[in-house]
Parts: structure tokens; C-alpha cells; sequence
């Protein structure tokens, strides 16, 4: 893959071909496709394809209810939270936290951003479509983002060293296409940023996936790029088990132009690099540990949904969905990858999630790609600050 510089995430103009997204959109696309994917996957989370069939009398092919019904409130391991419906889910609440620390903030983000900022907004309340209730996110969140409030508001932990200890999972992941999209086109760039304000949440594999996946999100957006030009910039990147379950994964997604067939190779692809085992509700006893090894399943699983569906949106996040297991995360990912390419998200989706969530889901973009251009004129005015300053160090050449 040729090289990329921060120069190419200029602001768009109209060299763009026409009905080719600018980037407003392609971030608009990338946000609305992560929440509408992540709601979509949120009720038949932690189930099999099989079973997934068998619940909905064949495939989900759009938002569907909960996967218990009307007894939400009640059922293990679901309750008190309404997954269906069209309800988004943690992936989606963390995103857009994201956001609103990058509007704070108007520039790149670091460790000590997630500490004073971040963890903040999960202390206040907002409102939380599973509880249909006005919260805390904190009392929505899973177990590994609930760290972040533990180690750094009770804890006071160094921010850089605060994720060493947590369990190793798609938690930092899940809401790093913010990164990428604020380094839209300079994937380098994003996997650095991410790896960064991701370390007081993970480690090890978990740190890893949150920079690949900022790194697919900002290579989606390159003017050209396609399902496999994203993947040859992340192999470029990844580091240890995280790229070699990636290139598993996705050397098997190439074999297949439908879902359905690619259920079961992907899964099989991915299971030697995965620690959570063939039970998702019953990790092993060796699930979620720091090692070079292994990688988080989501990320490659959602990587090759992106080469099934060939990019386009509605074939990605419905292969994501049907995988099951952690399919919201996967959909979040995936979602958001296929709108970052230019997929367009369906409107009828698009309008079912915001209502029943009571989002307005193009608010986040809008916020974002202000900031977007805001720290792309920061970044050129500090290049060309650096320019002169090793000019007059080094001379003319």
C-alpha cells in the first residue's frame, strides 16, 4: 500500500468524483453505521448462528425485538437491559463519550484526556436507551469499562498504566472509530493515537485491536480504498496475534461473497487465536489474559465481514449480526468500517435505531468532523513549524 501523510486528510473538494461521500459524510456514514450495527446485534448478542436461526425462524435482517420478549426485564443473563428493538448499546454510548471528549478538547487525545475527561462524562447522567431511564453510562457499561472508572477516579492510577490488570477484550476497541476518523486517511497516525488513549483501559491483544481498528477506520476514508486496501494497511500495522488472526481471517473472507457460507470458515479461522473458547457465555479457564499469541475475536471477524459484503453496508453488518457471539461489537466495527468506505447505511435502519434509542445519531458526526478539520490545520501549522525549525537545523539539502 503506498504511504500516507496527514496531507491527505485535507478538507474534500470538488475533485472528488461525483457521488463519491466527502469526508463529512464518509464520518457521518462511519458514526450512524456503528450505532445502527451495534443495535442491531445488541438482542441476539452472545448466541450461535444456529441458534440465531432457530430463535428468528432464519436469518435477521434488520432490527428484530428481544431475544427473551416481553420477559427482557427479567431473563438471564439479558436483564435489566432491553437489547432489541432498536435500542444501541455500550458500543455505541462509548463512542459517542468519545466524541464529546474530542469536542472538549479540539486536538489529538492522550492518556491523560481518557482520565480527566472521559471518565467524567461515564459519571454523569445521561440518557440510556437499555434502561429506557436517564443514568449513569457507568451503570450500563461491562466489567472492563467499569475499569476505567475504578483504577482512575477511585484509583488514581497513572493514566498510561491503568488498563495493565483488566480483562483483555474488544472493550477499548469497540469505540476507537472516532480516532480514526479524527486521523481520516493516515492510518499510522490513528493506530498511535489510539494505542495511547487506550492504554488506561487495556493491554496486551485488547490495546492492540483498539489501534488496528482506529488504523481501519482512517484507511477507509483514503480517497480509492476498498475492503482489501483497508486490510493490507492494518496488516502493515498489527503487531503478534492480533495480525496473524486478522490474516487467517481474512485469507479466508476472500473465499466467499455471502454470509452464510462464511459463517462457520470465519469462526474456524479465528479459533486458535481466540481465548474465550466455543462457550461465549462460559469463557475458558484461559480467556481474556495478556499475551502475544492470541487476539480479540471481533476485530478479524469483523474485518472479513467487511471483504464478504465487498463493502457494502447492509451485507457487512448483517453477516456481523448473524456470526452471533459478540456480534454487536462485531457490527459496531464492521458498521463503521463499511461507512467510512462511502456504504451507505439504510435509511429505514437508520430511523428505527434513533428513534427507539432516542439519539439524534448525526449530531456525533457533525461534532466530529468540526474537529476533524480543526486538528488537521493544527497538525499542518505543526508541520510546517517542524519543517522550518530542522531546516535551519540541518540546512537546505
Amino acid at each position: 500500500m503506498t504511504p500516507t501523510t496527514a496531507a491527505t486528510a485535507a478538507p474534500s473538494t470538488n475533485r472528488r468524483s461525483p457521488g463519491t461521500p466527502g469526508l463529512d459524510e464518509r464520518i457521518a456514514r462511519a458514526l450512524v453505521g456503528a450505532a445502527v450495527g451495534d443495535a442491531l446485534g445488541g438482542p441476539v448478542e452472545g448466541w450461535s448462528p444456529e441458534q440465531i436461526a432457530e430463535r428468528h425462524g432464519g436469518r435477521v435482517t434488520g432490527v428484530v425485538g428481544p431475544w427473551h420478549g416481553d420477559d427482557w426485564r427479567t431473563a438471564r443473563p439479558v436483564a435489566p437491559y432491553h437489547k432489541g428493538d432498536g435500542h444501541v448499546t455500550d458500543d455505541t454510548l462509548m463512542t459517542h463519550a468519545l466524541v464529546r471528549v474530542y469536542d472538549a478538547v479540539r486536538d489529538h487525545l492522550d492518556a491523560y484526556d481518557i482520565a480527566d475527561r472521559l471518565v467524567p462524562d461515564l459519571m454523569s447522567p445521561r440518557w440510556i436507551p437499555e434502561l429506557e431511564a436517564e443514568a449513569l453510562p457507568l451503570q450500563r457499561i461491562f466489567l472492563a469499562e467499569k475499569w476505567l472508572v475504578a483504577r482512575l477516579h477511585y484509583g488514581h492510577v497513572d493514566p498510561r498504566e491503568a488498563g495493565s490488570g483488566n480483562i483483555v477484550n474488544c472493550g477499548a476497541a469497540m469505540y476507537m472509530a472516532p480516532v480514526g476518523l479524527v486521523n481520516a486517511a493516515h492510518p499510522r497516525a490513528a493506530y498511535a493515537e489510539a494505542l495511547e488513549i487506550a492504554a488506561p483501559h487495556q493491554s496486551s491483544y485488547g490495546r492492540e485491536a483498539a489501534g488496528v481498528f482506529a488504523a481501519a477506520v482512517a484507511a477507509a476514508c483514503l480517497p480509492g480504498a476498498t475492503p482489501a486496501s483497508v486490510v493490507d494497511a492494518v496488516l502493515a500495522l498489527a503487531k503478534d496475534g492480533t495480525r496473524a488472526a486478522i490474516e487467517a481471517v481474512c485469507d479466508e473472507a476472500v473465499r466467499h461473497d455471502c454470509f452464510e457460507s462464511a459463517l462457520a470458515p470465519l469462526r474456524a479461522a479465528v479459533r486458535p487465536f481466540d481465548t474465550v473458547g466455543p462457550d461465549y457465555r462460559a469463557p475458558s479457564l484461559g480467556a481474556r489474559r495478556p499475551s502475544r499469541l492470541h487476539s480479540v475475536e471481533e476485530l478479524p471477524v469483523a474485518l472479513g465481514m467487511v471483504l464478504v459484503g465487498g463493502g457494502d453496508y447492509r451485507r457487512t453488518v448483517l453477516g456481523s449480526v448473524n456470526y452471533g457471539r459478540d456480534c454487536d461489537s462485531i457490527a459496531t466495527m464492521s458498521g463503521a468500517i463499511a461507512g467510512a468506505l462511502g456504504g451507505e447505511v439504510p435509511e429505514d435502519w437508520t430511523a428505527a435505531v434513533a428513534e427507539a434509542s432516542r439519539l439524534d445519531l448525526r449530531a456525533p458526526a457533525r461534532t466530529l468532523a468540526a474537529v476533524a478539520r480543526e486538528v488537521f490545520a493544527r497538525d499542518a501549522a505543526r508541520r510546517r513549524d517542524h519543517e522550518a525549525a530542522f531546516t535551519a537545523l540541518a540546512g537546505e539539502r
